[in-house]
């Protein structure tokens, strides 16, 4: 069977080629059908392109509005090749920032992120970067907390089938959507999310969401809180649990460090604000009673409090997390099967699934010899500020001063904030080069552009670290002539600085899949021989067994706490932190507390900017569902009909949403399921600024980062901060627009 494993799962290869939904699949996402769309799309890079201005020496100043020109793929790796060694040799290697992102590939060899460490390090090294855009905050912020085992995204949450065995009450904030579910960074064979909550269901078990938007919720009860306000609410529901004699002081005996600061702080000691299931109504706008209710039920009832990743993507981010922590504490359900505390259901697809997990090599990259690093979501900042200080996590990192950029397999003008103020200053570094397989606008803003076969133009071996399939991923069709994968793209830059042997590592490509897929089968015995495993297409450990392989977080720790305790600074669950409250940061003190993550300013709304259904991230932007999914080209904004009304923008309307960051071109659409004051422009739009006539910059692309602010979300963790800014929504100003839209359709 031939097989192509993507970030939307695998899928079965008919002649033609043809994609068809996997048969061991009970889910397959429709949207990963469409992948071969892509392959003669005219966004594709089809050769080496260098930006005119900088081979003429004008060091970025056109980056972004210039035009291109072809090169051969000799003359390009030159050029490359060259930069590396004029860079290196006059600033050092810690003027090289090497970027990159995970999704380029469900593939483990084809991985963009280790293909070019892997080139870099070899070249010297590079500055690079640590944490997530997805995941940044909360990856800081739970060493601390819950040890530094607990950290990663995905580890921390009960099996679906202790959930649906054990629970009767899902308290999840910020929603479950089960479109995120369908996603997995090393792909998977099976999504079964949608199968585990109809069991949950059926076994009698309740789920009841808060969230802004109502289609957050995949079942159950809808409570709608106002944006960035959840932490005021588990604080409310702590104080219940507190005023009426419900804490579970045993548990927070015997596992957890700091309860008595938490509970002054609830009790108004510290500040003299008690922090009532009145005072947290008054802030999230949802009923005291039904704060009261929810305390009452988490004790009540065999009780689950799940949080989604969108939560600490936000100013004061880590506040949620840590104030959840502390209210699961609270309740003592925390190490019981199913119950306690997740971080994520439904966030992607292997997070809760009871099965072994797959564990085997990478790609090797080698030792970086440069130490400079930033927090991914920090980029801008290094590139306007360089020399000054940044504070992270108890340090203090000095911006390096960054002359060359090189970055594969990832689009920061889809994942970062703030994206004007990021194109003016990616003016600043004297090149940049890009990997991509299509025109991006990271590729739009680049000075050499090497052309990328795309996932299903190359075979791999694809596997999750966190799920138990694993696929051999076929070549579907050839690239284009002239369009190399990124392996081979730098190798032949390699070659150029006599470094070819030492990075193609004595394999071609075919054996470095057979090198991968050896280490997995090392570790697992059960799982076929390598020829056997490309014949079938695919295999899965502990494939028709019956029995699932449950997983309870801290049981071991819960049992004994002594025994088994966490990697904390005091072996326990700590909701107050000695070591927090040592940095001194006052946007993130040493123990949960509430701080307004509201932005300043007058305009009337909130922005939400989820996954969307169509695409992942921004990749199948291009794409027959994304594509479909506009209106009259344009990203559909949700907005509860009050809300246009009042705006004075109809439905169907071509509408300007905006705040001082920018201005979005969007298609307004009506959603009761939005609360009031919320609206709601999914990511993923492909950045496309232009000026109007009016003189101003506009995105046609539906970009909601245009919008969000790039600030980190503390000086702890400097993680995203993309949630809830405030915009504002209009009719459109300039109907010349229009017809720009027009052209590029």
């Amino acid at each position: 069977m031939q097989i192509f494993a993507s970030h939307f799962g695998f899928y079965e290869v008919s002649p033609g080629p043809v994609l068809r939904p996997f048969r061991h699949d009970p889910a397959p996402s429709a949207t990963g059908l469409a992948h071969l769309d892509l392959a003669r799309d005219p966004s594709r890079v089809m050769q080496p392109m260098a930006r005119r201005g900088w081979l003429e020496g004008d060091k970025g100043a056109a980056r972004g509005e210039d035009v291109f020109v072809p090169l051969t793929m000799e003359a390009a790796t030159r050029l490359a090749a060259d930069e590396i060694a004029r860079v290196r040799g006059t600033h050092g290697n810690g003027a090289i920032f090497g970027g990159s992102y995970g999704w380029a590939s469900a593939g483990r060899f084809h991985h963009a992120q280790s293909q070019l460490k892997r080139f870099l390090n070899l070249a010297g090294g590079f500055v690079s970067t640590v944490n997530t855009y997805s995941y940044g905050t909360a990856k800081v912020i739970l060493p601390h907390v819950l040890g530094a085992e607990h950290a990663e995204s995905g580890v921390f949450a009960p099996s679906w089938d202790q959930i649906v065995a054990q629970c009767r009450v899902i308290l999840a904030f910020g929603g479950m959507r089960l479109s995120n579910a369908q996603v997995e960074a090393g792909s998977t064979g099976a999504h079964r999310t949608a199968d585990w909550l109809a069991a949950y269901s059926a076994a009698g078990g309740r789920i009841i969401t808060l969230s802004p938007d109502a289609s957050d919720a995949p079942q159950g009860e809808h409570l709608a809180i106002r944006p960035g306000t959840d932490t005021a609410a588990m604080l409310g529901m702590a104080h219940v649990l507190w005023s009426e004699g419900r804490l579970e002081r045993g548990f927070l005996d015997r596992c957890t460090v700091g309860a008595e600061q938490v509970i002054a702080y609830l009790s108004g000691t510290e500040d003299g604000v008690p922090k009532t299931a009145d005072w947290a109504a008054a802030i999230t706008g949802l009923g005291a009673d039904d704060l009261r209710r929810l305390a009452r039920l988490l004790t009540d009832e065999p009780s689950l409090i799940n949080l989604s990743w969108s939560l600490q993507r936000a100013r004061y981010g880590e506040q949620p997390y840590w104030a959840a922590v502390a209210l699961a504490a609270m309740v003592g359900r925390i190490g019981q099967p199913g119950q306690g505390l997740a971080l994520g259901l439904s966030a992607i697809a292997s997070v809760g699934q009871p099965v072994r997990k797959l564990r085997g090599p990478a790609l090797p990259v080698g030792r970086n010899p440069v130490s400079a690093f930033i927090p991914v979501a920090r980029l801008t900042d290094m590139l306007e500020r360089p020399g000054e200080v940044l504070d992270y996590d108890g340090q203090c990192l000095t911006l390096p001063n960054i002359r060359l950029i090189w970055w594969a397999g990832g689009n920061p003008y889809h994942h970062h904030q703030d994206l004007n103020r990021l194109r003016a200053a990616w003016k600043r570094p004297e090149t940049v080069i890009v990997q991509e397989s299509v025109w991006t606008a990271t590729a739009r803003h680049a000075d050499l552009v090497f052309p990328s076969a795309l996932p299903f133009e190359r075979a791999d071996v694809a596997a999750a670290s966190r799920d138990s399939w694993i696929g051999y991923s076929a070549r579907v069709m050839d690239p284009p002539q002239g369009v190399l994968t990124d392996h081979e793209t730098l190798a032949r830059v390699a070659a150029h600085l006599g470094l070819e042997d030492a990075f193609r590592g004595g394999r071609t490509e075919h054996q470095w899949l057979q090198h991968i897929y050896e280490g997995y089968a090392a570790e697992f015995p059960e799982l076929p021989d390598w020829d056997s495993f490309r014949l079938q297409g695919f295999a899965q450990l502990d494939a028709g067994e019956a029995a699932p392989a449950p997983y309870t977080p801290l049981a071991a720790f819960v049992a004994d706490p002594g025994a088994a305790p966490l990697s904390t600074p005091s072996g326990k669950i700590e909701l107050a932190s000695a070591v927090v409250a040592g940095f001194g940061y006052a946007d993130c003190p040493g123990h949960p507390v509430w701080l307004d993550p509201d932005e300043p300013g007058d305009l009337p709304f909130r922005m939400l900017s989820p996954q969307p259904e169509t695409r992942l991230h921004s990749q199948l932007d291009r794409a027959g569902p994304a594509r479909q999914a506009r209106w009259k080209g344009l990203e559909r904004l949700r907005a509860n009909p009050a809300d246009l009304l009042a705006a004075g923008v109809a439905v169907g309307d071509v509408a300007e949403l905006y705040n001082d960051r920018g201005i979005v071109l969007v298609a307004a659409t009506a959603d009761p399921k939005v609360g009031q004051g919320t609206l709601v422009l999914p990511t993923g739009g492909w950045f496309n600024p232009v000026r109007d006539a009016l003189d101003r910059v506009v995105d046609l692309g539906g970009n909601p980062n245009t919008l969000t602010a790039d600030l980190g979300s503390s000086r702890l963790s400097q993680g995203a901060s993309a949630n809830h800014p405030r915009v504002g929504l209009r009719a459109l100003r300039d109907p010349g627009l229009l017809k720009k839209l027009e052209d590029l359709a």
